[in-house]
């Protein structure tokens, strides 16, 4: 695969159509350890400038998938890829569209207490014969040890094709590669949004607004207080990054270290040494 380099995180050119033989290949063995994605965009880069730990869990990802239509184009401009936005809600509808074919089955887990329920119901009405074997909506808490145990057994008791875990990130992410080894012969999708969006609880941008790469705009206006920061000082610190990452003043070394004009750094909370 054609990678990119945003940041350090070095995300995979792809399209929707070369996606799908890296899970019929993947869900041959239900007995292997699990696969997973990651989807990136601005404020996941922006958050993993200043936290390598991150970085580095990101670019472990069977899957490093745009999630970003500025970065869509910068693929097909620069690297002349037919890559596709790996937008979670689309991910979604695309594995859906082939689970009759392909006879995938699911399982649910985030969200707030019924969102899943929703999720199913939304599905079962769209895609006829779809599957969901499972579903979970975690409470507001830190789980103990024995709950997260009783979680992995149920899960693997139905051994579901697809996880769409819906946590936000980068919790949700986190959530994943601590249970790639845990459930087995399952493909784990970070889903954010797409609970709500598909639960009905938060209005989806239109699609005219996701295409232009507006949809950050359209969900602040939705939501200003809680997504000011996130979606106006995290979009400011990742320009003046990314620029001085194209002018070479930043730049990521072979272990994926953050240095600045040659020189490993010491950036808040976080030493590079």
């Amino acid at each position: 695969m054609i990678k990119m380099n945003f940041l350090g995180i070095h995300m995979d050119c792809l399209s929707y159509e070369e996606m799908f033989p890296f899970f019929d290949r993947w869900l041959k063995d239900k007995s292997a350890p699990s696969h997973c994605l990651s989807v990136i965009n601005v404020h996941i880069c922006v958050s993993t400038l200043l936290n390598k730990k991150l970085r580095d869990m990101y670019n472990t990802s069977d899957i490093i998938g745009i999630d970003s239509m500025p970065f869509v184009r910068w693929a097909r401009a620069f690297y002349r890829k037919e890559t596709d936005r790996f937008y979670a809600p689309d991910l979604l509808l695309q594995v859906s569209a082939r689970a009759k074919e392909k006879k995938y089955t699911y399982f649910l887990y985030g969200g707030f207490p019924g969102a899943p329920e929703k999720i199913k119901q939304y599905l079962d009405q769209r895609f006829e014969g779809i599957t969901i074997a499972g579903m979970y909506s975690p409470p507001f808490r830190q789980i103990t040890p024995e709950e997260d145990d009783e979680i992995c057994r149920k899960i693997n008791s139905v051994h579901p094709d697809f996880i769409w875990v819906g946590l936000g990130s980068p919790k949700q992410d986190v959530w994943i590669h601590e249970h790639l080894q845990k459930i087995r012969g399952s493909i784990f999708i970070p889903s954010g949004a797409t609970f709500d969006f598909f639960s009905g609880r938060i209005r989806q941008a239109p699609l005219f607004i996701r295409n232009i790469g507006f949809e950050w705009l359209f969900r602040l206006t939705q939501d200003p207080i809680r997504l000011w920061l996130r979606y106006t000082g995290y979009n400011l610190v990742f320009i003046l990054a990314f620029f001085l990452q194209l002018i070479h003043v930043i730049t990521f070394d072979s272990e994926g270290f953050l240095m600045f004009l040659g020189r490993r750094i010491r950036l808040g909370n976080v030493v590079y040494d």
